[in-house]
Order: structure tokens, then C-alpha cells, then sequence
């Protein structure tokens, strides 16, 4: 599934909007092909996600870590939804259609892709191919591009390389990568870890592979020569990311503290951001969004 909309909190929400609450897709056509043994799985998962349980206690920034090897095309796919963490996939063999943001791609075995929190992204198209894929999803306590980012305790880097990874993921969104030999075999170490084991029996092992990936993939990164951006980590990009999506919710009743609320700001701020990217204050904004998707209502009307 992608993002769904409950009218409850069983989960931690990732985007909210008045009368609303979101929530990270949980993969639920996954787990019914597993069921239905149309393939492997073996994973870790808590809030929803598949796999053996996490316990509370347990490495809780990790909502979710798995492998699926799928033997031949699968007739479903994940469709477009966001996770409450920064995601990190690899392609160990096969191919897989993959899109994020406004871009498509299909993906080579050996191939890594890097999603952050407030990327828009899907795996297949619309059903995943024959495939053996690996994932992590890591919750560093960030929903918009602005927050900063809290690594764990665990992680056992200096202060120098806690930042340089952070700076290499916040201000630069190339999705897709060649992953290097440290990385793929760091991949295969944890699927070997997760399968027919207890997250709590393998949590040191895992948390020693989760560290030695995060060195390769800075590694790799620093390799790269990456343009950074620092635009992509600023307040105007959460609220241009914001006011991107307003055309398509402006059913909601909103309100200029709710659009603020949504972006983490206070009614001025978000309002001097929208004037800067619009030309137009945040009510006005809104009315033309509104006006401008009756007018498209009425062409559309036979």
C-alpha cells in the first residue's frame, strides 16, 4: 500500500493535515506473498511492518530491516507512500522498477537506492519483478527537510564522520547508486543475521553490521565528488515541499496556523516563506489553489 489514512493513531503518524492521519505504508502485499510462499522473506519489523517483532526495548530506531528473494514476477507491487525513516535498499539480483519524487527508474542488480523521509517513492510498476532485495528503514527522528537529524547511541562514529554523513544525506537527494563490495557483502552479513533468528539474540551482530554499512556507504559517498546543496536542508524547502502538495488538498479546511503547523513553523515564518516562493500570502495562496482546481472540476465535467 502507499501512505494510508486512518481515522485512528495505532501508529506514529508521518504527515498529518486536519481530520487526517498518515501512516507509513506496511507492506501488507509483501507479507501476503510470503504467505502465499510466491517468496522468501526474513525480516525484523515493528509498527506494522513485516517480519519477526522487534521487542520495545530493542533497537528501536529501526522500524524495519528485511530481504525478500523473489524466484519469479510477483503480481503486486509497493505503490507510492513515504516511511518514517531514512530508507537504504539494495538490489542484490534481478531488476526493479523504482520511482521517487517526479523520476523512474529500473534498477540493476548491485545498485542502491536512498530514500529520505519526505520522498515519495515506489517499487515496481505495477508489480515487482523476479528479485532478491534488501532494506533498512532508519528513524533519525526527522519527517521534514529542515529537522535536525538524531543518529542513535549506537552508532559509533566521531563526531567529524557523524556530521559528514549527515551533511552528504540531508543536502544531496540522488536516489541511486552503484553500491560498492563493503556494502553489498554488509548486506548479505545482516540477511544472514535476520533469517529463522530473534531480534533480540543477534541485536550486538546487528548493530556491529549496521555500523560497518554506515561506514561503507559514507565511504562510498565521500568517493562520489557529490555536489552538495545546501538548499535541500533548509526551512524553504519544507515549506516549497509543503505548498507543492496544497493543489491536491485543498478540500481540507485549512487554516494559516494549520499550512504553518504542518511545515514545524509559527504562523509568521511560514507566512514570509510563502510570500518569498508564491508572491502571495498564504490565504491568497490558497484561494487561487481552490479556484484553480474548480476551474479544472468544470473542464472535466461532461
Amino acid at each position: 500500500r502507499g501512505m494510508a489514512v486512518e481515522p485512528t493513531t495505532r501508529r506514529p503518524a508521518i504527515f498529518s493535515s486536519p481530520g487526517k492521519v498518515y501512516h507509513a505504508d506496511t507492506c501488507d502485499f509483501l507479507k501476503q506473498a510470503a504467505e502465499r510462499n510466491e517468496l522468501k522473506l526474513a525480516a525484523f519489523g515493528r509498527r506494522g511492518y513485516p517480519g519477526i517483532p522487534f521487542t520495545p526495548n530493542t533497537i528501536p530506531e529501526l522500524p524495519s530491516i528485511g530481504c525478500w528473494d523473489a524466484p519469479g514476477d510477483q503480481s503486486w507491487g509497493l505503490a507510492w507512500h513515504r516511511n518514517e525513516g531514512i530508507e537504504l535498499t539494495f538490489l542484490a539480483r534481478g531488476k526493479l522498477d523504482y520511482g521517487v519524487d517526479d523520476e523512474t527508474f529500473v534498477l540493476e542488480s548491485g545498485q542502491l537506492t536512498i530514500t529520505r523521509p519526505w520522498q515519495r517513492h515506489r517499487i515496481g510498476n505495477p508489480h515487482v519483478r523476479a528479485s532478491r532485495l534488501h532494506w533498512i528503514i532508519l528513524d533519525l527522528g526527522v519527517r521534514r527537510p529542515n529537522e535536525s537529524w538524531r543518529w542513535p547511541p549506537w552508532l559509533l562514529f566521531s563526531s567529524r564522520d557523524r556530521h559528514r554523513l549527515t551533511t552528504l544525506l540531508r543536502q544531496n537527494e540522488q536516489p541511486v547508486w552503484q553500491a560498492n563490495t563493503g556494502v553489498r557483502e554488509c548486506f548479505e552479513q545482516i540477511a544472514a543475521l535476520l533469517d529463522g533468528l530473534t531480534p533480540s539474540a543477534v541485536e550486538t551482530r546487528l548493530k556491529v553490521c549496521l555500523n560497518t554499512l554506515l561506514v561503507e556507504l559514507l565511504q562510498l559517498l565521500e568517493s562520489k565528488n557529490i555536489s552538495l546543496e545546501a538548499g535541500l536542508s533548509s526551512t524553504r524547502r519544507t515549506v516549497q515541499l509543503f505548498l507543492s502538495t496544497l493543489p491536491d488538498q485543498v478540500d481540507q479546511s485549512w487554516s494559516i496556523e494549520s499550512m504553518a503547523s504542518q511545515c514545524g513553523l509559527g504562523r509568521s515564518r511560514f507566512a514570509h516563506y510563502c510570500e518569498e516562493i508564491t508572491n502571495l500570502p498564504p490565504a491568497k495562496y490558497l484561494m487561487r489553489c481552490r479556484l484553480e482546481k474548480a476551474v479544472q472540476l468544470l473542464r472535466n465535467d461532461p
